[in-house]
């Protein structure tokens, strides 16, 4: 179920509560909630993510992303997520293709290099085409 981008990341599509001790013993420190509640009927929400999370001693964070788009402070709030991660991260949403997108956004404004981000990504079964220009602009933006 969970898809390892780096030795440290992890997605996946959405997740069940008992998914998260499955999580925990993968070495995931840190849940990233990527998908806003009430998408789907049968979704999890949020709140019971979290708070099996903090029950199992993970730390949660929740980064919604609807189908409108990535906006700056969401990239901004990712990379701090992923910078702040004192060990393993799992990364949700309804399919993990939002996850790996935001995660190579907010590895592109690290200044990370674009073709591995994109080998990566497909090595775990997603595409990041429909980001790649925004991914640039990122880039760009770290070299300043």
């Amino acid at each position: 179920m969970f898809r390892r981008l780096t030795d440290t990341v992890l997605v996946s599509p959405q997740i069940a509560l008992e998914d998260l001790a499955a999580a925990k013993a993968a070495g995931v420190s840190l849940v990233i909630n990527n998908r806003p509640d009430g998408e789907s009927d049968d979704q999890v929400t949020g709140a019971a993510i979290e708070a099996e999370a903090r029950r199992l001693g993970l730390d949660y964070v929740a980064i919604p992303v609807t189908h409108a788009g990535f906006s700056a402070p969401q990239v901004e709030a990712m990379a701090a997520a992923l910078d702040r991660a004192s060990g393993g991260i799992l990364a949700y949403c309804r399919s993990g293709t939002r996850s790996t997108l935001l995660w190579a956004l907010a590895r592109a404004r690290a200044g990370d290099d674009l073709e591995q981000l994109t080998a990566t990504a497909a090595a775990a079964g997603y595409d990041l085409s429909p980001v790649r220009p925004l991914m640039d602009m990122l880039k760009a933006r770290a070299g300043d």
